[in-house]
């Protein structure tokens, strides 16, 4: 095999999800996906081979979260860069994802036309977001006077609050992550106690508003 070619390991619990990013990355003769996994467990399995120099990982896995895999990818192969993949708004979880340690960020609905350019300069020792995402960021940087309340949230919990936003139900988002409805309404009355809000309707109106569901 040419060292040239990028070797990713592809992390996307939907199938048919996957088969299109193979599709995406068909025409460009230097990306290979050499490997594939459904959740956290078996990606990190893979991450003992030594064919991979490169990650893209679904941020919303079963189990465990795409941002914990991302964690057990440094422990494991430090230097490894990652690109992370996700349905929510790049401005929302871009910097939340570098500061974790990803070499980038693209949203699934700019996928079809930045994935390529996005995997090679991330392969290459680049970082990666959009121009809107950097053009956000670089504005924030001139004045953010106070922390947004859901900037106090942990991974899973911001992942939760999204969900429930987008009209999931707590069943529908237990099945989805592998988790228990019980551990779903835990994680809820956390947001609600760190957001200083009440009910279900004030998140969602909330993340709205914010810009967290697309």
């Amino acid at each position: 095999m040419n060292d040239k070619i990028i070797k990713i390991l592809l992390v996307e619990d939907h199938a048919i999800v996957r088969e299109g990013l193979k599709l995406m990355l068909e025409g460009a003769e230097d990306i290979q996906v050499v490997g594939e996994a459904a959740n956290g467990n078996d990606a990190i399995q893979w991450l003992r081979k030594d064919r991979l120099n490169m990650v893209l990982l679904d941020i919303s896995l079963p189990g465990k979260s795409g941002l914990e895999v991302l964690k057990r990818i440094q422990i494991e192969r430090p230097g490894l860069p990652v690109l992370i993949l996700s349905m929510y708004p790049e401005d929302q979880y871009a910097v939340r994802v570098l500061k974790a340690g990803a070499a980038g960020y693209l949203s699934k609905e700019s996928a079809p036309g930045q994935l390529v350019k996005a995997i090679r300069k991330v392969a290459h020792g680049g970082r990666y977001i959009s121009e809107y995402a950097a053009e956000r960021l670089a504005g924030e940087l001139d004045f953010k006077p106070v922390n947004a309340p859901h900037e106090l949230l942990s991974n899973r919990e911001l992942e939760i609050l999204c969900k429930i936003a987008s009209g999931k139900t707590p069943a529908q988002i237990a099945e989805e992550l592998h988790l228990s409805i019980k551990t779903i309404g835990t994680y809820r009355a956390r947001t609600l106690r760190k957001m200083n809000m009440k009910n279900t309707a004030e998140l969602i109106r909330y993340a709205i508003k914010n810009g967290l569901v697309i």
